[in-house]
């Protein structure tokens, strides 16, 4: 079934629009909420609550040409918003880990005008994004975005995890240059 039939499922209030949901995109929601949450249990509640968030926001959105994003989007935050609130406990390692990698490489956003040039900061990582190769953008993505770790990453693309780590690391010092050029650092 095709992401515009699913959504016109949605917007027509037809319950089988879950079912099709789950089973087209079930296992990489869930694989993206574990990734952030390192739960089995709290990932499929995410994911079930990516499904309900979903239900509650087709209509007024219409994501035909890009459920599976508009989906990810959902379970990203609802990840975050649960470890954010495991955390307020006790610190996630991993969370912590990815978000120490990037602070060298984005601008602190403590003042009232960075956080209004959000959007625009956005705009030009993404820019700069699809200059990479797509082996490169896909590495960078699936760490920072979807959470996998190096030595999964290493697997995945059939490296050793030094490589992984050093082509990170090359990915955030280009970043870094990018966004100097562009003045947000």
């Amino acid at each position: 079934m095709t992401d515009g039939e699913i959504v016109e499922m949605f917007l027509a209030r037809d319950e089988e629009a879950l079912r099709h949901t789950s089973e087209k995109y079930g296992g990489r929601l869930r694989a993206l909420a574990l990734g952030i949450l390192e739960d089995i249990a709290a990932a499929e509640e995410c994911e079930n609550d990516t499904y309900l968030a979903a239900w509650d926001s087709i209509p007024p959105h219409e994501p035909r040409d890009y459920l599976f994003a508009y989906l990810a989007r959902i379970t990203r935050h609802i990840s975050l918003d649960r470890c954010r609130a495991r955390s307020r406990e006790k610190r996630s390692a991993h969370v912590e880990e990815l978000t120490a990698e990037l602070t060298d490489c984005l601008p602190a956003g403590d003042s009232p005008e960075e956080r209004l040039d959000a959007k625009e900061l956005a705009g030009a990582i993404s820019a700069w994004l699809r200059t990479l190769p797509a082996e490169k953008r896909l590495l960078f993505l699936r760490r920072y975005w979807y959470g996998d770790g190096v030595s999964a990453l290493a697997r995945g693309l059939g490296w050793g995890e030094n490589r992984v780590k050093t082509a990170l690391h090359r990915l955030r010092k280009g970043l870094r240059e990018h966004l100097e050029k562009e003045g947000y650092l």
